[in-house]
């Protein structure tokens, strides 16, 4: 194995595993940390976390484990990946793991931190991240129920969040001059350099610059051109589609999902909508949930996103924790059901409930196929016959559901 990252979340992760896997790097997709060794072929793994929003002392325990096991398999660059709207909190977790990555494999050199994905809109000027054409604390992500983004500066968020010191790199043409930049900013104690990139050629210096130290950090747009640095540029696996019924799980609040749920209603197909009261009083129970799922002529969506002033409303009403515990365990529960009764591909839109769906099916590794929206690969779980797509919040077209219900199948988009 040559490239080793850690995802902070499985639908990050799944994303990070398309630009590898389409750069030309075999690459597999691994739910925790293996207990056994990768297959010799691996060139890429990527072990998958779900640490985004859990207490920082438990991340940083959680990504060394991957490190270590990691490191073991032989690589020798190590990424460190997250959302591409930094979502984190002021005290972690980004910056507690960054910290803690740099003690473990004992590096002096400089740490690339670029969230950047312009395919998305994502861009950062001036250490500044942008949505589209807006600061990311005026993009809707302020208003995130688990982590709100209130400050757009990369460099005085992290600050927050750790103590190693941070530089800005401004947009670089020369890859050999953008080393010499990180080289000269980590000498003046700035060790993590907060990288500008609005374009993808930005990247690719970046990828450039940065492989030939130990560690990078950001969203998988920093990897885009890995594979060819790393000299790994075969051909992709053969993408094999799953036969057998499909469901939608939405968590999600972002405002791209709110609109994919409109589009799907909109077209008539079936949706339902689950609430935190609900559930604590069994109003609705897994088994009327996918009963009512499987009555459905469509596509059955089950979705719990809802507006800023409707989560903040349930927030007061049952607390932030109890309120995201409850829905989180509710959609393990249901994706585990379904899989007993013969669903075969599940969409799964939003990170935290991506998370609670991968962990309740007890899989091991993760096959990536073809692209399904930018950052959402189709995937394949080894050694069964599933299919899932695991969607970042922000991400995906309108029709975003009934196009990865297809191309799970293997029936295009």
């Amino acid at each position: 194995m040559i490239l080793g990252a850690i995802g902070d979340d499985f639908t990050g992760s799944s994303d990070l595993g398309l630009t590898l896997a389409r750069g030309g790097m075999r690459t597999v997709q691994y739910v925790g940390v293996p207990n056994e060794k990768a297959a010799p072929a691996v060139e890429a793994g990527i072990v998958a976390l779900k640490t985004r929003s859990v207490p920082r002392e438990e991340a940083v325990e959680q990504s060394l484990a991957a490190y270590a096991w990691l490191k073991e398999q032989g690589c020798r660059l190590f990424f460190f990946k997250y959302c591409s709207t930094f979502d984190s909190t002021p005290q972690g977790n980004i910056g507690p793991v960054i910290e803690a990555l740099v003690d473990a494999i004992a590096t002096s050199n400089p740490v690339l931190v670029c969230p950047a994905f312009p395919a998305t809109g994502r861009t950062i000027y001036q250490g500044h991240l942008f949505v589209g054409d807006r600061l990311l604390s005026e993009s809707g992500m302020e208003n995130h129920p688990l982590t709100p983004m209130t400050d757009p500066d990369l460099k005085r968020w992290l600050a927050r969040q750790t103590t190693l010191g941070i530089g800005h790199l401004p947009r670089q043409d020369d890859p050999d001059e953008a080393r010499a930049e990180m080289l000269r900013l980590t000498a003046g104690g700035m060790q993590l350099v907060v990288a500008d990139a609005i374009e993808d050629r930005d990247l690719l210096t970046l990828a450039e610059a940065g492989s030939g130290f130990d560690l990078l950090t950001g969203g998988s747009g920093l990897a885009l051109g890995l594979p060819a640095v790393l000299g790994c540029t075969g051909d992709a696996d053969i993408w094999k589609g799953v036969r057998g019924r499909a469901i939608v799980f939405s968590g999600s609040c972002s405002r791209a999902t709110r609109e994919q749920i409109d589009t799907h209603i909109v077209a008539g197909e079936p949706a339902m909508k689950i609430e935190v009261g609900k559930l604590l009083s069994d109003a609705d129970t897994v088994t009327s949930v996918l009963d009512w799922a499987d009555r459905q002529m469509g596509l059955p969506l089950i979705y719990s996103s809802a507006s800023p002033e409707e989560v903040e409303d349930a927030q007061k009403r049952y607390g932030r924790e109890r309120s995201a515990d409850v829905l989180e365990a509710f959609f393990g529960k249901l994706a585990a059901a379904a899989v007993e009764r013969g669903y075969r591909r599940i969409v799964s839109a939003g990170g935290e409930t991506s998370g609670a769906v991968v962990k309740a099916l007890g899989m091991s590794a993760l096959k990536i196929g073809p692209e399904i929206s930018p950052g959402v690969p189709a995937l394949r779980v080894a050694g069964r016959d599933l299919a899932l797509a695991l969607k970042s919040g922000n991400f995906g077209s309108r029709d975003f559901f009934s196009r990865a219900a297809n191309i799970l199948e293997g029936t295009g988009g």
